[in-house]
């Protein structure tokens, strides 16, 4: 790997190490169910050529292209040397020939050309530096009448235990602080209205994804895994110490032994709008 290739996965805000990676297979799995619910609601089907932005891993990817089938394609944009390699090896294992990959940083490169039914785009407009730009972009690359699908935070801390706990309430804002601290913006799904409507999209569906989870459900491990990756995150980067760390594990570990915990998960907004 080359030393700009390099300072690109040590950019990523939350990591592109093998353990970020498997976390972000259980985070896609527990979602599954309603990404799929969503992607048929937008109209993507056998056939439909999709944009996918911010592959990651290529897990999306994976579920797009059998939903778009051998005679459908999806092109992924990904800025990451790791995630991008790891798709590739997904994809080839599968025999999605439908699948083409680009290493894009989706701020300063241009996306590949073509007019798409359908852009995806989960959890990546809270990192880049212009959801504006990014907006603009994935209008620039959609066929008049295509679909622009965003899964965005809206409120990310509405995450918390039913039963207070300042250390987990002080991780979450650590989490918000390093992000924007790096250029991000974790509620900017309270944006994308906005910028969508200026970009000539008409807004179709916005719908509110927030959860109740308890300990020993699926979707709990969604938030667990990100807490115990995310204080050894925190931790490289410098914004945490070992002794907040140690609490932070030790709270959790504590709620779980509990039986009315109960945890309310960040606040994601569903958004599909049309081009015009």
């Amino acid at each position: 790997m080359s030393d700009s290739e390099d300072a690109i996965e040590r950019d990523y805000v939350l990591g592109t190490n093998d353990d970020e990676l498997a976390r972000l297979g259980l985070q896609h799995r527990v979602w599954r169910d309603v990404v799929l619910s969503c992607w048929r609601a937008a109209g993507i089907t056998a056939g439909s050529r999709v944009l996918d932005v911010g592959a990651g891993p290529g897990y999306a990817t994976q579920d797009l292209a059998e939903l778009v089938g051998p005679t459908g394609a999806v092109v992924a944009l990904e800025r990451s040397t790791r995630y991008a390699a790891a798709a590739r090896a997904s994809m080839e294992a599968r025999g999605l020939g439908q699948v083409s990959i680009h290493e894009v940083d989706l701020m300063r490169d241009p996306f590949p050309p073509g007019r798409f039914d359908a852009a995806w785009c989960r959890w990546v407009a809270c990192f880049v530096d212009s959801p504006r730009l990014l907006v603009q972009k994935i209008a620039a690359s959609l066929r008049s009448g295509g679909v622009a699908i965003f899964h965005e935070y809206a409120d990310y801390a509405t995450w918390r235990l039913l039963h207070q706990s300042d250390v987990l309430e002080q991780f979450v804002q650590h989490v918000m602080s390093s992000w924007r601290n790096n250029g991000g913006e974790p509620n900017v799904a309270r944006a994308l209205p906005e910028l969508l409507t200026d970009a000539g999209f008409t807004l179709r569906t916005l719908i509110p994804r927030i959860h109740c989870v308890r300990p020993g459900e699926p979707l709990w491990e969604w938030p667990r895994s990100f807490i115990h990756a995310n204080l050894d995150r925190l931790l490289e980067l410098g914004r945490i110490d070992a002794h907040f760390a140690r609490s932070a594990r030790e709270a959790l570990a504590a709620a779980e032994k509990q039986p009315a915990t109960a945890m309310l998960t960040p606040l994601v907004l569903e958004i599909v709008a049309t081009k015009a």
